[in-house]
């Protein structure tokens, strides 16, 4: 008889980041979000270190693993089989980059592109089950910037499921921002790249970071050495910028309004 296996939800579970300059990544992000982050003194995981915010794991860091490779963060989608979710990715138009591997006795990881080019992570868990909360200074919101958003947005719903709510973008942008959507929440964010970001800048997924006030925690950036890339304004539902650490891995800060009852 089979095994029944327990659903996981297709949606972002976990982040992290891989840099050029480890040590200095982890001061920074530590200043900035108040993060309790140490290195796992295991060599098998390669000087991963695992970042808090109130005792609970929220983002890891880690050394780049090629040196080509950009500094950058990448966001994991959580699945009850990676090696299945890989192979049904390339079978859509994806890409697997990283075959599935297994992290000791964390879980099993893969990383895959989508057919806009933007890079994604596979999370299957053993004992690690990704971030443990999504309050304060921890991933809050995942969003694809796509060069033919167009092309991801089928790969999406064919791989993970997801469906979709569309709205039109803010004043002065144009066509619509897209909440992909599971079993009716929405779980994460997609639009066609801004026409006036570089052309050398590919597609790519970039995390958001819930802060309590987002123009402290942007000055706190800037004053820690990071790089404004849009300064904090208003959006629908809260307040939002975008900034890079010193080693040029963008991402987000969110503050959300409570919903008005």
């Amino acid at each position: 008889m089979a095994e029944a296996k327990t659903a996981v939800a297709h949606k972002p579970v976990w982040t992290d980041l891989a840099t050029s300059n480890p040590e200095g990544a982890r001061k920074f992000y530590s200043a900035v979000f108040g993060w309790r982050v140490e290195v796992n003194p295991d060599p098998k995981y390669g000087g991963y270190a695992m970042a808090t915010a109130g005792g609970k794991d929220v983002a890891g860091i880690g050394p780049k693993q090629m040196e080509q490779q950009p500094s950058a963060w990448t966001v994991y989608i959580g699945t009850a089989n990676a090696a299945e979710s890989a192979k049904q990715a390339e079978a859509a138009g994806g890409k697997i980059i990283a075959p599935v591997m297994e992290v000791a006795d964390q879980g099993h990881m893969a990383i895959i592109q989508d057919p806009s080019g933007a890079f994604l992570g596979l999370w299957q868990a053993t004992n690690m089950q990704g971030a443990q909360t999504t309050g304060s200074n921890s991933m809050g919101w995942a969003e694809l910037n796509a060069r033919g958003f167009d092309k991801a947005e089928p790969f999406y719903k064919k791989l993970f499921g997801w469906g979709e709510k569309k709205s039109p973008m803010t004043e002065g942008q144009k066509g619509d921002y897209t909440e992909f959507q599971l079993h009716g929440d929405s779980i994460a964010g997609g639009m066609e790249m801004n026409p006036m970001v570089p052309a050398q800048v590919p597609s790519y997924w970039m995390v958001y970071f819930n802060v309590d006030n987002v123009d402290k925690a942007f000055d706190k950036v800037i004053a820690e050495g990071g790089k404004e890339m849009l300064s904090p304004q208003d959006m629908p539902g809260g307040r939002f910028a975008i900034v890079s650490d010193p080693q040029g891995a963008s991402f987000g800060l969110l503050k959300m309004e409570a919903p008005s009852r």
